[in-house]
């Protein structure tokens, strides 16, 4: 495997490469993949292209273990949510900063966030 060669000062520029690729959703991917997450509970955030939920724990430790949960699957992701914990409630906001709009790594970030909450 090729990244198996690479050296560790050569992940930046991968990551870059990859991060450059990136584009925002196309119409066809908001019908497609987009409405399924704003009929369960997703928004569109006002002023932005990027979407937000809110969700509601038992206590603190729960919420706390859920952000623990997709901290970790947001960084193999190298994609990471802007959140927001009080108590047991956490408020998450998605949106691809290196397309400047929402793409499909927000879209696999939102449904593991609510596979999570399951």
């Amino acid at each position: 495997m090729l990244l198996a060669t690479v050296s560790k000062r050569s992940i930046p520029a991968i990551r870059s490469l990859q991060r450059s690729s990136l584009s925002t959703l196309s119409q066809s991917e908001r019908t497609n993949l987009l409405q399924p997450l704003l009929s369960s509970g997703w928004a569109m955030t006002e002023g932005r292209d990027a979407i937000h939920k809110k969700y509601e724990f038992q206590d603190f430790n729960q919420a706390f273990g859920f952000m623990t949960r997709v901290a970790i699957k947001a960084d193999k992701m190298d994609h990471h949510p802007e959140w927001f914990n009080v108590y047991n409630r956490v408020e998450v906001t998605l949106s691809t900063h290196d397309c400047q709009g929402l793409s499909t790594r927000d879209i696999e970030l939102a449904k593991f966030c609510d596979s999570v909450k399951q």
